[in-house]
């Protein structure tokens, strides 16, 4: 597994912006601070997904920043990404992990303790959870409660993230809960200035967690 830091995970959207404008915010977002990213796209063909991929994974490359592929361990693979994020209903953690090896970072989706235990045991390493608040995403969502939150960073020994919602004003909501960062979609990829918000939601979770 390589070295990781997911104080500010950064989870892109591209729908409806063109890719030239997708790859301007998420250089932007780069630029700003964000510490890993996670290319997401549930609609595109394999081949779109990789082409985009490629792009994307230039820009993390040049800002030293790992690149995670959601869902597709075959894309991951094919353009050597730095890691992948599985959700319930893909790969289990100990598969990815075989087919992609020691090496790679793989994430995992857990809402409840059994799930969090379970990925953690498979070889997870580092699980995403929530969502806290509800989500402008077109993702399905299930909220999480800040106490089941809590009881899964206790549970395992492996970085959470909490995921949903979550912007500048209402991380508060976090504080005294031992997660490693917080994932943002929306906050940064339809502000008006994505580097300027990555650099305060930096800054913001930096003064949550006490660093």
């Amino acid at each position: 597994m390589q070295g990781f830091d997911t104080t500010l995970y950064f989870i892109t959207d591209s729908t409806g912006l063109c890719e030239e404008e997708f790859l301007r915010r998420t250089e932007a977002a780069l630029q700003g601070g964000v510490t890993l990213l996670q290319l997401r796209e549930k609609e595109k063909t394999a081949r779109e997904y990789i082409a985009l991929a490629r792009k994307v994974h230039d820009l993390t490359k040049k800002y030293g920043i790992p690149m995670i592929i959601d869902d597709r361990v075959d894309v991951a693979i094919a353009v050597d990404a730095e890691g992948v994020h599985l959700g319930q209903s893909d790969l289990p953690a100990d598969i990815a992990r075989r087919i992609l090896g020691e090496k790679k970072i793989v994430g995992a989706t857990a809402k409840t303790v059994e799930q969090a235990l379970e990925a953690y045991e498979k070889g997870a390493d580092y699980l995403g959870v929530g969502a806290i608040y509800p989500t402008a995403t077109k993702v399905k969502t299930v909220l999480t409660s800040t106490d089941m939150l809590e009881k899964i960073c206790n549970a395992v020994p492996i970085p959470v993230n909490a995921i949903g919602g979550l912007n500048r004003e209402d991380i508060g909501i976090l504080k005294g809960i031992p997660i490693a960062g917080i994932c943002v979609v929306s906050a940064i990829m339809k502000a008006g200035d994505p580097r300027f918000a990555a650099q305060e939601l930096r800054q913001a979770v930096r003064g949550l967690l006490g660093r």
